[in-house]
């Protein structure tokens, strides 16, 4: 029975720890991490494996996810102390007949949970939820007036980010990429240019921003932002 138990506990636990990093994750997702890198980054923080990446750099860039950090890294250590040690505690006082019950218990809400989370995983649905979710975050950190920016990537100290124009910057209206000095004055690169009803394209020194452009850029993240007038935006 003890073996029964302590398979139990660890089932218990992990599909736990699942639960918590599919919301924490989403939670990272709305505030601008890509899926990947922030489950990477979630599951770390959670188990305090203490395995960082230059990834991680992502996560201090913005004070609002440094914030979410923390909570995380707390509520994974509250969980790994207080949690699992009360579970195995009760499990432990419990006689050989109430363990079952008590097991199937437990097992049934934490196995629909599972089924849920697994729902939510498939690739229509998450589509869905993520319209959803863009929506819903776009409202709250920003109104859609707003310049826009996605962090998709660290390459050493820099970073590569698409900016989504709203409005083109004062700073910038009517000037070619020559005359902007992004190059010269904060060391921005703009890469691509993507508008719509036309194919993506290299940019050049002639290419004149507009409204309604999406830049794919390489930089400073906080210099991009600053030029761009730019706020983060859901991934």
């Amino acid at each position: 029975m003890h073996l029964v138990v302590a398979i139990s506990l660890f089932g218990i636990t992990i599909l736990i720890y699942w639960i918590m990093m599919e919301l924490f994750t989403m939670m990272f997702r709305v505030m601008g991490l890509p899926d990947d890198k922030a489950r990477f980054q979630v599951l770390s923080l959670l188990t305090a494996a203490g395995f960082t990446t230059r990834e991680s750099e992502m996560l201090v860039a913005s004070k609002a996810r440094r914030k979410l950090a923390q909570v995380t890294m707390l509520f994974g250590y509250a969980f790994n102390v207080t949690i699992i040690s009360a579970l195995v505690n009760v499990f432990l006082s419990l006689k050989a007949s109430q363990i079952d019950n008590y097991f199937y218990g437990l097992l049934i809400p934490l196995g629909i949970a599972a089924v849920i989370i697994f729902l939510l995983r498939t690739r229509y649905i998450r589509k869905r939820i993520d319209r959803v979710l863009e929506n819903l975050a776009g409202r709250i950190m920003h109104p859609n007036s707003v310049n826009t920016i996605l962090l998709m990537d660290y390459i050493g100290k820099q970073s590569i980010a698409q900016v989504s124009l709203k409005e083109v910057p004062p700073e910038l209206e009517g000037k070619t990429l020559a005359q902007s000095g992004l190059k010269t004055h904060h060391n921005i690169m703009v890469m691509l240019v993507e508008r719509e009803g036309v194919d993506v394209e290299a940019a050049n020194a002639d290419t004149v921003f507009r409204p309604g452009d999406k830049l794919t850029v390489f930089g400073n993240y906080k210099a991009i932002s600053n030029v761009f007038k730019a706020k983060e935006r859901f991934m």
